[in-house]
């Protein structure tokens, strides 16, 4: 066991603060890893507010790992003390069913194992994210980073990346399509980088006009305000796809009716129901597809990890320390980061730890 400096969430009215606890020793198959950097995504706060009412206390937060390996099993054969490497949202899976033999291990049918609040498969301990010095976890969920890319801007990549380029990649979107990409946030910066980067032409859905231009910033062809009626007008039936990446209920139709027919509408973003009420007029007389994904397998996440290398793809990202962790959850609230906070987990070097 080694012992892991760390800040977690103690309970859902209180603030994030430092904590230490026993990680433990690596398995055959583990990768010991010293953590550089961790991206902050929005379900971190929502873990340690208990919003979705599964959380259990004290737990450490953060999936957007990117780190430095320190220790190997003796069946590791994939990475060697001192390579770089990520670690998103997963850490196990069963890997037998088909799902996991198909390299889609977010879909696992008996559930994957989440990098914080989950039960570790094997001996039952609680897992524990990347708001800590170091982690252990199994080889087939470590991801190799590529030469050339930014570390810490990167580190969002394993979660708002793998979001926004799964279902590009599943639907097939390519040179010629349009994309409407709604919300400008961490998910929504990162879809229009890569629906750009795949050849599509892509439109930008905001409801402020302040973020017109910072769209165009970061690569979109065009920008509709959605509360504009007469643009909303201008662009019905013209989209091939819809990537939808905000969090909270809005009114889809509007969106479904500016698809073309065949065209589909993902969601990235919303877990709630969906309200107002679907109009199926706009589904079926356009023969409209309304879509959900989730994160991509550790495959895809590779293979998106290699392509932004390739485009010289990152997020957006403002650098904290650790000890800014629950102003940044503040900020993070009020919609004020663009786009992803990341900690410099070097600011723990000398922390209190409780």
């Amino acid at each position: 066991m080694s012992q892991t400096r760390a800040y977690a969430a103690h309970a859902a009215d209180q603030p994030l603060a430092p904590f230490a606890f026993e990680r433990r020793r690596p398995r055959p198959d583990d990768v010991a890893i010293e953590i550089l950097y961790c991206g902050v995504c929005h379900s971190d706060l929502h873990f340690a507010r208990n919003d979705w009412g599964m959380t259990r206390y004290p737990i450490v937060p953060g999936h957007e790992i990117v780190g430095r390996v320190t220790a190997v099993g003796d069946e590791v054969t994939r990475f060697a003390v001192g390579d770089l490497v990520g670690v998103g949202c997963m850490v196990d899976s069963c890997r037998h069913c088909q799902p996991c033999r198909d390299g889609v291990e977010q879909f696992c049918l008996e559930g994957f194992t989440m990098t914080y609040g989950s039960d570790d498969r094997q001996d039952g301990t609680f897992t524990q994210g990347g708001y800590s010095d170091r982690i252990v976890v199994s080889e087939h969920f470590v991801l190799r980073m590529p030469e050339g890319l930014d570390l810490a801007a990167a580190a969002p990549i394993l979660c708002a990346g793998i979001t926004t380029y799964s279902p590009l990649k599943h639907y097939g979107v390519k040179a010629g399509h349009k994309v409407g990409v709604i919300g400008m946030g961490g998910l929504g910066h990162m879809g229009v980088k890569l629906a750009k980067a795949l050849g599509a032409e892509v439109t930008v859905f905001t409801r402020s006009d302040a973020k017109v231009e910072e769209a165009r910033r970061h690569g979109a062809d065009h920008v509709v305000v959605s509360t504009d009626d007469e643009q909303m007008a201008a662009v019905a039936e013209t989209f091939d796809f819809m990537l939808d990446t905000v969090p909270v209920q809005h009114d889809l139709n509007p969106y479904l009716a500016a698809l073309k027919y065949d065209g589909t509408h993902i969601l990235v973003g919303l877990l709630d129901p969906i309200e107002p009420a679907l109009e199926g007029f706009n589904l079926v007389f356009k023969r409209r597809v309304l879509a959900g994904s989730l994160i991509g397998g550790i495959p895809e996440t590779q293979e998106l990890l290699d392509f932004c290398a390739e485009h010289g793809i990152t997020c957006d990202v403002e650098m904290i320390d650790i000890q800014e962790i629950n102003t940044a959850y503040e900020r993070m609230e009020k919609g004020d980061v663009r786009y992803r906070f990341v900690i410099d987990m070097a600011s723990l070097e000398g922390g209190d730890t409780a």
